[in-house]
């Protein structure tokens, strides 16, 4: 007896899955209506719902909701809709490789980091692969851990430098911790507490503060650090992620400000800001490299990799 097109391993090849119909679901999800997606695609409305009814027919799940004015992803549709971008992301990069081969060049990676190892690690790492490599091009993004993580998963990058945290979907990710990242307070040069000594928490309380946003996992550790020591979390705040904004307004103002000490001692270097002698046990979690295990890497990101575990052993005093 045979099986069922969609319980066969590669049932993709009995249900003769055609790109064209992973390209109509991205639209759908994209647009919201047959319409609108059948005009992006250069095809025709009736043509499109063919496709989607094909596709339904053979998984035999509704992939969409019909409704009054436009289409909704169901459950299943979401899952179709996260997978069908991998594949087609996936096609995409091994098109620029090709492309790149032929020209001479060695391909592209894209590399995503946090803050603090996009300023320590990333610079000797990427300067590293192209001394080797001068053609590969090197897509870099620096953001926070879980918009890093889903550009990973969408395939638009291909190793990481960030944390997955406990609450996260660790499905299809591999993990290699680096080094935990500690916090410290800093503020303008010449600042009245840049020489204090004995600084406790207590002195700074009820100073202005520009802090993370509401919801970071920072933010939640630095008012966790002032409350068990028995204080009110200063209320006197900025919130804001923005490094640019947060340099500016510290050199014009006496506000101080809660930094990745990495990240604070690279602008202390250049005399940009200063680190206060205040302990701040408020440390973040471990960072380290992330890559996806149902993905192989590519030349190009294999060769990053080997420059990132490189940079990794002078930077946080890893051993070989």
């Amino acid at each position: 007896m045979s099986l069922p097109a969609n319980s066969h391993p590669h049932w993709f090849l009995r249900a003769r899955l055609k790109t064209r119909q992973l390209l109509l679901l991205t639209a759908l999800a994209d647009e919201g209506n047959i319409h609108a997606a059948a005009r992006a695609l250069n095809i025709t409305q009736p043509a499109a719902s063919k496709l989607l009814k094909d596709l339904e027919d053979v998984l035999e799940v509704p992939l969409f909701e019909r409704l009054p004015r436009g289409m909704r992803p169901t459950w299943y549709g979401e899952t179709m809709i996260r997978h069908a971008r991998q594949a087609l992301a996936s096609l995409n990069q091994a098109h620029e490789e090709l492309m790149s081969l032929k020209a001479g060049r060695f391909g592209q990676v894209g590399v995503g980091a946090i803050t603090s190892p996009g300023l320590a690690l990333l610079p000797q790492a990427v300067a590293a692969v192209k001394r080797e490599q001068p053609s590969l091009r090197v897509v870099l993004e620096i953001d926070t851990s879980p918009v890093l993580v889903d550009y990973l998963r969408q395939g638009r990058l291909d190793i990481l430098v960030a944390r997955i945290f406990a609450d996260d979907d660790k499905s299809n990710l591999r993990y290699e911790p680096l080094t935990g990242e500690p916090v410290c307070a800093v503020a303008r040069p010449g600042h009245p507490l840049s020489s204090a000594a004995g600084l406790t928490l207590a002195d700074v309380a009820t100073r202005p503060w520009i802090v993370p946003p509401a919801g970071s996992v920072l933010r939640h550790r630095f008012d966790l650090m002032f409350q068990e020591a028995g204080l009110a979390p200063p209320f006197d705040v900025v919130e804001t992620a923005a490094l640019l904004f947060v340099t500016r307004m510290l050199q014009q103002s006496d506000m101080l400000c809660v930094m990745a000490t990495e990240v604070a001692r690279y602008y202390a270097g250049h005399g940009i800001l200063s680190i206060l002698p205040l302990d701040m046990p408020c440390h973040m979690d471990d960072f380290g490299l992330i890559t996806r295990t149902d993905r192989q890497l590519s030349p190009g990101a294999t060769l990053l990799m080997q420059a990132l575990r490189t940079a990794c052993r002078p930077v946080y005093g890893l051993s070989p």
